[in-house]
């Protein structure tokens, strides 16, 4: 039988992930929120050992990697996702020296039927704050994608809507992990938004059908994943891509 909070936190992660995927995207960013996700497994491994929630384990760990990212890019001037690169790869190797192998599987690809009432909460809370201030500031980022230079001119701190912008990405992350785990949060932020740009038409079309497509495969997934009692977080990417290859065929 389906967990009724499982399903609602997992709407509320895709959802908001596909919505932020439609900004990762356009910045070429989209496969940082992968080892964003890899950063995340010490504290899935604490989490697991110590029985408490994925996501309050997985924060502290991305929002370090973060902020070590933020200033290592302003001091080195290398790409972000170099850098990412190089933090997340510390991450894996300290997970792994204390993950136990029995909860291995629940670390990489997630597990949304332990979710209860209070991770429902909780994903409800963050996701409508990444939500709020996506909407609020969704034209200064992308005016940031489109040129710093020309956000400087507007007036835009790009170094502080920067930092914004890669908090959001590691609150979505870490909400993911309770969907996907650590090891595939890049999929569900990417391929909605990828899916989307093939039918759209408009800057309105790409956030909706991105919206939707990260919906669906959320809603599809885990009722599919409940019939054949199969992996949620894998069977809800296996549905993403079916919906991304059909936009395929369709796109003009």
């Amino acid at each position: 039988m389906i967990n009724l909070f499982s399903l609602i936190t997992g709407i509320l992660i895709t959802s908001v992930a596909a919505y932020l995927g439609t900004l990762m995207l356009s910045k070429r960013m989209s496969l940082v929120a992968g080892p964003l996700g890899h950063l995340t497994l010490p504290g899935i491994a604490l989490a697991l050992i110590y029985d408490f929630d994925l996501t309050l384990g997985a924060f502290p760990f991305v929002i370090l990697g973060i902020i070590l990212i933020w200033v290592l890019e302003i001091r080195t001037r290398l790409p972000l996702e170099a850098l990412t690169a190089i933090v997340f790869a510390s991450g894996v190797a300290t997970a792994f020296l204390f993950l136990p192998i029995e909860k291995a599987e629940a670390a990489l690809v997630g597990d949304i039927s332990r979710v209860g009432f209070n991770d429902m909460l909780l994903a409800l809370f963050l996701s409508m704050l990444v939500f709020l201030i996506l909407k609020k500031y969704y034209s200064k980022f992308i005016l940031i994608n489109i040129s710093e230079d020309l956000a400087k001119v507007e007036g835009i701190s790009v170094k502080k809507y920067n930092f914004l912008y890669l908090i959001l990405i590691g609150i979505v992350v870490a909400l993911g992990v309770k969907i996907v785990g650590g090891l595939l949060t890049a999929a569900i932020v990417a391929i909605p938004a990828a899916a989307s740009r093939n039918l759209s038409k408009n800057l309105f079309q790409y956030v909706f059908f991105s919206i939707l497509f990260g919906v669906l495969s959320c809603i599809i997934g885990i009722f599919i994943a409940d019939f054949y009692k199969l992996p949620a977080g894998v069977v809800i990417i296996l549905v993403n891509t079916t919906i991304f290859l059909l936009t395929s065929i369709f796109k003009k």
